[in-house]
Formats: structure tokens, C-alpha cells, sequence
């Protein structure tokens, strides 16, 4: 049986100046208690790792208002002005990452993986930051995997073992996310016993701590 804590137990483990992942894709499958805890304690100088970083004053975007994030790691920053706002000023390091290649990075750490050969990028900008490789006459960028410190990623159904399902698209980022970290916490929005194995879609090995959600709104 998985160890079950509170949010403000969960984030108590997090210390000023780690790489968080936060699983979520703008609001669907965030978890929004555990960010929200984030922001309570006020966690500072942290690398966040995440699709996005949401939209001003709500999840993760949150932690951006606050200035608790010396550097991003994303997809996109499009839908969070504060964000562009704060690189353009040189307070806030980003690192955009086209999405197919930000989630095979993380599969990468995930899998025990050197890096990801990737065609996107080639011939552009990118190409002169990154070492390149030739495979059978075509050139690819390497790129590094991905991992971090602590995964905060949500669940729709979690059992006392760790195992966790998602109802539709929430499962997003959490699912890659909840391999690639050293501590992974998941916040369940509903916590049972057991559930059909058919239904697991992170398996409980990966999971460390389980955070039941007080809010069901």
C-alpha cells in the first residue's frame, strides 16, 4: 500500500531550487491542489517542467504570477502573458521545446534512454545550439532527456496500491510524466481499494505518495 499524505505533507518534501514536473494540459488533468500548495508555501527557484504554463492566475500559471520559477522547460507559453513578459525582461529563463520532442524527452529519462534523434529543428535556428547526427544519409538533432526531482501529475481514479486510471484526455502529460522523476506524487480525485487491472494506466510501481483530493468541485 501506497503512502497516503496531505497536499501541505507532498510539497514539504519539495525544497527551494528543484525541478518539478506538473502533469496537465492547460487545466484538464492538473493537479490543482498540489499547485495550489506550491504557491501556499512559496517554493522558490524552481525549474518547471510542463506542457504549458496555463493562464495567468490559475494552476501553474500561478506560480509563474509569483515568480517562484527561475526557468521553464515547455511546449508553449502562448496562453500566459506574464510569461512571455518575464523572459522578454531576462527574470524568467524558457526553454521551448516542440511538443512531440518535450514528450519523447521525457519518455526518454523515463526509459533509460541517451536522448531522442528528432528531424524537427533541422536546417533552423535550433540546429546550431544542438549536436546532430547522420542516420542512413538523414541528418537528426539529439536531444537529452528529460527528467526531474519531483512529478506532480493528477488522477481520476487512484487505488490504495498506487495503481492510477484517467477518464479521457486528463491523462495527457501525467502518464509520461509519472516515469521520469525521482519522487512522483499523484493527486487523486477519486481514491479506492482496488481497481480491474484493464483499468490501470500508470501503474503503481511508479507512484510514491497519493494526495486525495479535498476539493471535488
Amino acid at each position: 500500500m501506497k503512502k497516503i499524505i496531505t497536499a501541505k505533507e507532498a510539497i514539504n518534501l519539495i525544497s527551494n531550487e528543484s525541478r518539478v514536473m506538473i502533469g496537465g494540459f492547460l487545466s484538464c488533468g492538473t493537479p490543482t491542489e498540489l499547485v495550489d500548495e506550491l504557491v501556499s508555501q512559496n517554493k522558490t527557484d524552481l525549474t518547471l517542467v510542463a506542457n504549458d504554463t496555463s493562464v495567468p492566475n490559475k494552476d501553474r500559471g500561478k506560480l509563474i504570477e509569483n515568480r517562484q520559477v527561475k526557468k521553464v522547460i515547455t511546449t508553449h507559453i502562448g496562453t500566459n502573458p506574464e510569461t512571455g513578459k518575464q523572459m522578454l525582461a531576462g527574470e524568467l529563463e524558457v526553454e521551448l521545446v516542440p511538443m512531440g520532442t518535450f514528450y519523447e524527452r521525457i519518455r526518454a529519462k523515463g526509459s533509460g534512454l541517451g536522448g531522442v534523434l528528432t528531424p524537427t529543428g533541422v536546417g533552423t535556428l535550433v540546429e546550431e545550439f544542438k549536436r546532430t547526427m547522420e542516420v542512413d544519409g538523414e541528418t537528426f538533432i539529439l536531444d537529452t532527456p528529460i527528467g526531474a526531482d519531483f512529478a506532480l501529475i493528477y488522477g481520476t481514479k487512484v487505488d490504495k496500491y498506487g495503481n492510477v486510471s484517467y477518464q479521457g484526455t486528463t491523462r495527457n502529460s501525467n502518464v509520461v510524466m509519472a516515469t521520469a522523476a525521482d519522487t512522483v506524487i499523484v493527486e487523486a480525485e477519486e481514491f479506492v481499494d482496488s481497481m480491474d487491472p484493464n483499468e490501470v494506466i500508470v501503474p503503481g510501481i511508479f507512484v510514491d505518495y497519493i494526495v486525495v483530493r479535498e476539493d471535488k468541485e
